[in-house]
């Protein structure tokens, strides 16, 4: 109400600005500040995806690399001729030297593998000599954590940044121990992988790339002077350094990060390799933020040029909305017969005109569909009350007819005391049927007029006609239209023994519902054909002024559950030749609606 009241005082330049603003400025403002995040969000994702990318190709390309010391390894394995060279007992440094001679392989390994860079055969024999390929190893070598991991895990692989003691420098090495004969004495096998074709992996990666070994050492790295470190004296990062494959948010040197990991585990190692790559966020989204600040720039050169075009267009049009203001103000009492009087032909002073004559037009309108709907309803509501007599008074003449006409042949017939009873019944049918009105009765009143028929009946027709009336327990006393069942059970008695010399048996069955009860009267006589049955539902949907003296009692009732409920408490007929007829209808209300 605040915001409103302060709209409603503010002058039309001013509330035009301020819609301007809240209109244009502020969603602009809002989609640009959503796209650009959205920017920064695709600008990441799409780093995101290429280093993803890039992470897994190093490890596909790494896992290549070592796959050939891995079956170097196996291949010396299973090499007799070598674990033979390296732990037999030599009685001279001839025949030492004979053996290592005579022993080519491992030389033939490193000329035809480019992949590996050497290997070493470490073996306690103290009749051996070193010749850089089979090495006696000393306590410092012995005491190394690879070569006790190597001897513990019985033939497995291991992949660790170890020093070659021959070149002195660190390189990643496969370490595996391998048995030199029966009585349990083992060796250990260590095999260089290439350090430059390891760094070439890693030299066409445009984000800091590192593989490392489980002991978190850099085995290789695109950053120079990298290699050989520890992974903590560069990156501190816990998540760097504990955690395996995945990508995770870091702070890299004070920098938000993206770290993606990605994890080598050799087939028949006991330990395995990481590869990792990290990229600033600052750096991803620089020139996204460039083109973001550029695009700012311009949008609010737009905005301010747009203000003032708006203000200007503003302050020529209130100068003469304000006479017309000034003349609205006659109206605000609301009412129809109050109209504006603006002087000019310009198009504010056709509008009030325009305006004035709308609002005597509707004003009329209004006047005449009122007394329209009025006469409407009032003619309406008399139609339906001389219909709904009209219906009703045409069952009791057609009922009396047929009634005195059946006990008439039987007292011709029989010539019995009996017909009494018959009159008896007859009269006290008659009585309820006379004194009924317009309004609605019981439906227990209903069924007992019903029963009084079906008395007489079967007075004329004895043991042909046998009848059920069965009710809901709580349903008497729920008002219906007064002969709205009797018909039914009438045209039942009169179609059902047509041509039916075994007699019918005629069934009323009132079940109670949420909404109301249906009411079902059927019967096993002669039943309808598939084209009566047609006729017979093509004459209860014809108009009522289209009906004659045939299955007037069914058309009666038709028309009034349908001018009481509506279409959905209509007459509905199922009837099959020799099976009977079944007709259902449905009365809404509670117990004394």
């Amino acid at each position: 109400m605040f915001f409103i009241r302060m709209m409603n005082d503010m002058k039309i330049r001013k509330k035009l600005a301020v819609t301007f603003i809240s209109v244009a400025v502020l969603p602009l403002l809002l989609c640009g500040l959503f796209l650009t995040g959205k920017l920064r969000e695709i600008v990441i994702e799409n780093a995101f995806v290429q280093v993803s990318t890039n992470v897994e190709r190093v490890r596909k390309r790494t896992e290549e690399l070592i796959k050939v010391p891995l079956d170097i390894s196996n291949r010396l394995m299973n090499d007799n001729r070598m674990k033979r060279v390296a732990g037999q007992k030599y009685n001279s440094y001839v025949e030492v030297i004979q053996a290592y001679r005579d022993y080519t392989d491992i030389r033939d390994y490193l000329q035809l593998y480019k992949e590996i860079s050497g290997i070493r055969v470490y073996a306690e024999n103290p009749g051996a000599l070193d010749n850089w390929e089979f090495i006696q190893p000393d306590r410092t070598v012995t005491a190394q954590n690879w070569y006790q991991e190597a001897l513990a895990q019985k033939g497995l692989v291991g992949w660790n940044l170890i020093q070659d003691e021959r070149k002195g420098s660190d390189d990643l090495s496969l370490i595996r121990s391998f048995p030199l004969d029966a009585s349990g004495r083992k060796g250990v096998l260590v095999i260089n992988v290439d350090k430059r074709r390891l760094s070439s992996i890693l030299e066409q990666e445009s984000f800091p790339t590192l593989i490392v070994d489980n002991r978190n050492r850099i085995v290789a790295s695109n950053e120079a002077g990298a290699s050989g470190k520890a992974l903590s004296d560069i990156y501190a990062d816990p998540n760097i350094l504990s955690l395996q494959e995945g990508s995770y948010n870091a702070s890299i040197n004070g920098k938000a990060s993206k770290v993606v990991i990605a994890s080598l585990q050799p087939q028949d190692s006991w330990n395995g390799l990481r590869t990792i790559s990290i990229f600033s966020v600052a750096e991803i989204t620089r020139d996204a933020n460039q083109v973001i600040r550029f695009g700012v720039v311009v949008i609010a050169a737009s905005l301010i040029a747009a203000a003032l075009l708006i203000y200007a267009s503003a302050s020529l049009l209130s100068r003469r909305l304000l006479r017309l203001s000034r003349h609205m103000s006659k109206v605000r009492s609301g009412s129809w017969e109050t109209f504006l009087h603006i002087d000019g032909k310009d198009e504010i002073g056709l509008l009030s005109k325009q305006f004035n004559a709308l609002v005597r037009e509707v004003n009329h309108l209004f006047n005449e569909v009122q007394e329209t709907n009025r006469q409407k309803s009032l003619v309406e509501k008399r139609q339906n009350e001389m219909k709904f007599k009209m219906l009703a008074s045409q069952i009791n003449p057609h009922f009396l007819f047929n009634s005195l006409e059946s006990i008439r042949m039987e007292a011709h017939i029989r010539k019995q005391d009996g017909i009494a009873e018959a009159v008896w019944l007859l009269s006290t049918l008659l009585r309820s049927s006379l004194e009924t009105g317009s309004g609605k009765i019981p439906l227990g009143q209903e069924l007992e007029r019903v029963r009084c028929y079906l008395d007489i009946q079967k007075f004329r027709y004895e043991e042909r006609l046998q009848y059920r009336l069965t009710v809901d327990a709580g349903r008497e006393g729920m008002l219906v239209p007064p002969l709205i069942i009797q018909p039914l059970v009438e045209n039942a008695v009169v179609h059902g023994l047509d041509h039916r010399a075994e007699g019918v048996f005629i069934s009323v069955e009132v079940k109670a519902f949420q909404r109301g009860v249906q009411v079902k009267v059927s019967d096993n006589g002669a039943g309808l054909s598939a084209d009566r049955l047609h006729l017979v539902r093509q004459e209860l949907a014809s108009p009522a002024e289209d009906e004659g003296e045939q299955r007037i009692g069914l058309r009666n009732v038709n028309e009034r559950l349908v001018l009481l409920y509506g279409e959905s408490s209509a007459l509905r007929i199922d009837s099959e030749p020799g099976a009977g007829t079944l007709i259902t209808f449905f009365i809404p209300g509670g117990d004394s609606q």
